[in-house]
């Protein structure tokens, strides 16, 4: 009896342990966004001061969305980065920070000590964060001119890589093949 137990036991046991070993090669925020390609969600989201800015109005010029909040600490580290891109980018590239999971007033102190990159608009009930697929923060898209998501960036997104992208996207060119990959 007590064989056949054991039997029975490493039966159900040795294959999950299986499964779960495979599963763990894998990261869940590295799976492809099935955004690539596609026209990017559109939205309408106030930013801390009332006003809302919509994505549809910015079509013609490359965005960057990048979904952040002020608890996130690989977004306070990216947060220098996307600082001085807006302002070497400034008149040529539109950045947009979709703060979710946060509040209001938080965010507020945040962009006030550490200076603001572009609007930081509210999406409060993360509506914004479930079209867009976001497993968590910081995530970053790019959209070109026509509006279609063109590359996603999981985890703080490097100063080099930002460049190459926000490069490709103003020469009107492709980004480039690693378009899914963390930074």
């Amino acid at each position: 009896m007590n064989r056949w137990a054991l039997l029975v036991g490493a039966g159900i046991v040795l294959p999950l342990i299986v499964v779960l070993a495979v599963s763990f090669r894998f990261d869940p925020r590295a799976i492809d966004s099935p955004l690539i390609d596609n026209p990017a969600p559109d939205f309408a989201l106030p930013d801390l001061d009332g006003a809302v800015h919509r994505l549809s109005e910015l079509e013609g010029r490359p965005v960057v969305i990048n979904f952040w909040a002020t608890w996130c600490q690989p977004c306070i580290v990216e947060h220098p980065v996307l600082l001085s891109a807006s302002r070497r980018y400034r008149d040529r590239v539109v950045f947009l920070g979709v703060v979710y999971q946060d509040e209001p007033e938080k965010i507020r102190r945040f962009v006030d000590v550490r200076g603001g990159w572009g609007p930081s608009l509210v999406d409060d009930g993360g509506g914004v964060a479930i079209a867009y697929g976001v497993y968590g923060a910081p995530e970053t898209f790019f959209v070109d001119r026509s509006g279609r998501v063109v590359e996603k960036v999981t985890g703080a997104v490097s100063p080099e890589r930002l460049d190459r992208i926000l490069g490709r996207l103003l020469a009107g060119g492709e980004p480039g093949t690693d378009r899914r990959s963390a930074s």
